[in-house]
């Protein structure tokens, strides 16, 4: 197990502190008993750090059931449809306790180096620099790309609750990326939590909505439920490519465990986070094991992604905008944590990072500006957008979530050799099978991509970039 902690990053992560003290007050800026630090800087610390210590594990709950549950869950009944009844349940429970898992040995890393502040330094502390620096830059680009991909979803929204293809797309992608900004300005995660039981909300209604909608459509339908054409197995003729491509939708819909440092970082008993993985976990597989069964069971192999697009034209309207505040909230949070990372990087010695004055505020407000722009240019300009988040999300997610935490169980956590009792070997062997699983989704996730992205093209399904035709989104 490693003992110490790469230099490079020590202004970063650095050995925990005795109770009382701040990293920043054991800084070349000085100490708390140095006479030379003035006593409105110690007070104007305390503050902040105190101002970002108020997460409890209920929140912590919330502020993951934002960052992981959102409109995404309403395309587990497509893959379902692909893979069959079956193996759609198997996977979906199945890699919901992998993700509880890995969750877990995350939180014990953060436990094991309080310092840690966001995935990139845990990734330092194993890989180096170059594995800190390619870490930051991963964790970055993906959350941006979120928030961009959050943008879309506002954009195809809007314009299916107008129901008027006469407005410009352009248009309603900008609104979508102002409230993306507004909504992500709070900069501690216990306020944002407080969206959280909004959003929350939200998505379950959304989802209860499509479900009741479809149930009443296939029981009035000729012949009721017993016609629909939903199968306990795979359809023939399902290649390998449409068949993981779908379970990368399982997988990505489990991927809580890249923000959960950055989370973590403000709780104020770090211990209690195990309740939150157990807590979001479970609710997790509960939401998408049953949306995912009952929407295929009722729609059949036709249902749409997202489903709601499934239940008829004027439902999927009410659907979409009671759909609205989840998919803003759940996508605004994306850029409050890549913000926060970069401002941390950027001002480690200084509270500025803890965004207090006028200042600190407006660092901020432009940070987060320039954030939401840069994903509307990128996801506008990039007509198969959609795609390349899914590239993106097979090359990072599968890190994040599956072979980065069996890495950190084998270099940070154990404790003895592998082989030291059974305790040990079994771990050794869960993380060894979750470090293979990990390095699976990247190759064939990869794979299934790139090669969606070339049918698209082929099938010219691709739109134009920065395309003002609203059909387009449809």
């Amino acid at each position: 197990m490693a003992s110490t902690l790469p230099s490079h990053i020590a202004h970063e992560v650095r050995p925990p502190l005795p109770p009382g003290y701040d990293a920043d007050d054991a800084s070349s800026n000085g100490k708390k008993s140095d006479p030379e630090l003035s006593l409105e800087k110690a007070a104007t610390i305390d503050q902040g750090s105190a101002k970002f210590r108020r997460l409890g594990w209920k929140r912590l709950t919330i502020c993951l059931i934002v960052e992981a549950i959102a409109l995404g869950s309403l395309s587990v009944p497509s893959a379902f449809a692909t893979v069959g009844m079956v193996a759609g349940v198997i996977l979906t429970v199945g890699l919901g306790l992998i993700a509880i898992y890995t969750s877990y040995v995350v939180g014990q890393v953060k436990l094991r180096y309080p310092l840690v502040g966001h995935y990139s330094d845990a990734v330092g502390l194993i890989w180096g620099k170059l594995g800190y620096e390619l870490t930051g830059a991963m964790f970055a680009i993906f959350l941006v790309l979120l928030v961009g991909s959050h943008a879309l979803t506002g954009t195809i929204a809007f314009i299916n609750i107008a129901d008027n293809y006469g407005v410009c797309a352009l248009v309603w992608g900008i609104v979508s990326a102002i409230i993306l900004l507004l909504v992500a300005l709070p900069p501690t995660f216990a306020e944002f939590a407080i969206l959280g039981y909004i959003d929350f909300v939200s998505i379950i209604a959304a989802i209860l909505i499509t479900i009741i909608s479809t149930g009443i459509k296939a029981s009035s339908a000729p012949g009721g439920l017993a016609a629909v054409n939903w199968s306990a197995w795979s359809p023939p003729g399902t290649t390998f490519y449409q068949a993981f491509l779908s379970t990368t939708n399982i997988i990505f819909a489990y991927s809580f465990a890249i923000c959960q440092f950055s989370f973590m970082s403000e709780m104020h008993t770090p211990n209690d986070y195990v309740k939150s993985i157990w807590a979001l976990g479970l609710i997790e597989i509960f939401i998408y094991t049953l949306t995912g069964a009952l929407i295929y069971a009722f729609v059949g192999a036709d249902v749409k992604s997202p489903a709601l697009l499934s239940a008829g034209p004027l439902i999927s309207r009410v659907a979409f905008g009671v759909a609205l505040p989840v998919i803003f909230i759940s996508g605004s949070i994306n850029g409050t944590v890549a913000g926060r990372y970069i401002m941390d990087r950027a001002f480690p010695k200084s509270t500025i990072r803890y965004i207090k004055g006028v200042r600190g505020w407006a660092i901020w407000i432009c940070l987060l500006t320039i954030l939401t722009v840069i994903a509307w240019v990128i996801a506008e300009a990039i007509p198969f957008f959609n795609a390349l988040l899914g590239l993106m999300s097979s090359l990072f997610i599968s890190g994040f979530t599956f072979y980065f935490p069996a890495l950190f169980w084998f270099q940070l956590v154990r404790e003895g050799a592998w082989y030291q009792g059974w305790k040990n070997i079994s771990l050794s062997i869960l993380n060894a099978v979750v470090f293979v699983i990990g390095l699976i989704v990247l190759g064939c996730g990869t794979y299934a991509s790139v090669q969606d992205i070339i049918n698209q093209y082929s099938g010219g399904r691709v739109r134009s970039s920065f395309t003002c035709d609203s059909s387009a989104y449809a």
